[in-house]
């Protein structure tokens, strides 16, 4: 498998996330994986589906594996439904996935912030038949207010992602525009300026974007960036996507946060994939 020229890693910091790497493996065992792979930084999607507001001992048990790991917890998302599965978010779904949504802030900023985590991910939801879209709409700006301004007490960044249509056809956001102008939306209407893009070039390039114009215009804006290569949604070099060329751009733009590796490890086990990156680029801080 093609590895990254030395110059381009050593650009970028790099962190797991253990909600599509490792999962063949528990989820308090997680974190010690990705710390035996090198790595010194990890993000997750809400790991528990089923529950915005898991019992304490849950909570607890996953911090006390990210500590004892010796990782940092870098990205999670807020509950999001059933991800992975049907689901593609809660916030703007009227009724009670908006309330398991807005019952699930104050936990997701409880734990990031004991661990220290700067950035949540809050995802936009799909679209429902049968209900008016500048409802959910208006539904969604309410609730990513309210989230951006718990991110804000805890001195945290929201992130706003764009996914792709071929693989979530009900999801309203799926253009780095359309993304962008919601992050623009949630800030003029909290006035905190901590809503921000996140940048997921394997969805970007899902449809069809010119990334390297993605890049050029919105890398001031973004917040975080996640990578799989296209198609397959595997390592870089699996694909077709010049994923070294595009971070190195992204860094040249200013760029300087995480690089989530958000991708799928294919039939083998999660610490095989990451022969494309020198281990030494892994825990760069």
């Amino acid at each position: 498998m093609p590895g990254f020229e030395p110059g381009a890693a050593a650009e970028q910091r790099f962190n797991v996330n253990l909600s599509i790497l490792f999962t063949e493996l528990p989820l308090l065992e997680r974190p010690a994986a990705a710390a035996a792979a090198g790595f010194c930084a990890v993000e997750l999607w809400w790991p528990w589906a089923g529950s915005p507001t898991p019992e304490r001992s849950e909570l607890d048990a996953l911090k006390r594996a990210v500590e004892d790991a010796g990782v940092r917890l870098t990205g999670l998302n807020f509950y999001a439904g059933q991800l992975p599965g049907p689901d593609r978010g809660a916030l703007s779904i009227p009724g009670a996935e908006s309330e398991r949504f807005r019952a699930n802030i104050e936990v997701a900023a409880g734990f990031a912030q004991s661990l220290g985590c700067g950035a949540l991910n809050a995802l936009y939801g799909n679209r429902v038949e049968g209900v008016d879209p500048a409802e959910q709409d208006a539904l969604a700006l309410e609730n990513l207010a309210l989230a951006a301004r718990a991110a804000d007490r805890i001195g945290a960044v929201l992130l706003i992602e764009t996914l792709n249509r071929p693989e979530s056809p009900r999801y309203p956001l799926v253009s780095a525009a359309a993304g962008v102008a919601v992050v623009d939306r949630v800030n003029e209407a909290t006035g905190l300026g901590n809503a921000r893009f996140l940048m997921d070039l394997y969805h970007l390039s899902m449809n069809g974007e010119d990334l390297p114009s993605v890049i050029e215009r919105y890398a001031a804006k973004t917040g975080h960036v996640q990578i799989a290569d296209n198609p397959g949604r595997g390592a870089p070099g699996t694909g077709s996507l010049p994923l070294a060329e595009l971070l190195g751009q992204l860094a040249k733009a200013g760029y300087d946060g995480w690089v989530g590796l958000e991708y799928k490890p294919g039939d083998r086990p999660s610490a095989e994939a990451f022969g494309w990156l020198p281990r030494e680029a892994r825990a760069a801080r």
